[in-house]
């Protein structure tokens, strides 16, 4: 897992492609050729809404995430930047 700053800036890999499912998502990196599930709904909207937002927190309230359960989906945005589907926006 790759620590990710809840106060810096990301986005989706450009290279990457998102298919919204039933269950959650299905990533694609075109350029690694790795595919990630994504099992829940509300992590696939912080996600795709990583681009409008100045932070991960901001968009992790735009995605409607409690404070309690921040600390669950900075884990499995931080298992995202492992794999490269999301990096760090640079300014």
């Amino acid at each position: 897992m790759i620590p990710v700053d809840l106060d810096a800036a990301w986005d989706v890999h450009p290279q990457v492609s998102i298919r919204p499912e039933p269950f959650g998502a299905l990533l694609y990196h075109f350029g690694t050729r790795k595919l990630s599930f994504l099992k829940d709904r509300t992590l696939l909207a912080a996600v795709e809404s990583l681009a409008a937002s100045a932070s991960v927190r901001a968009a992790f309230a735009s995605a409607g995430i409690p404070d309690g359960e921040i600390p669950r989906y900075h884990a499995a945005l931080g298992t995202l930047a492992a794999s490269s589907m999301v990096i760090e926006r640079k300014p």
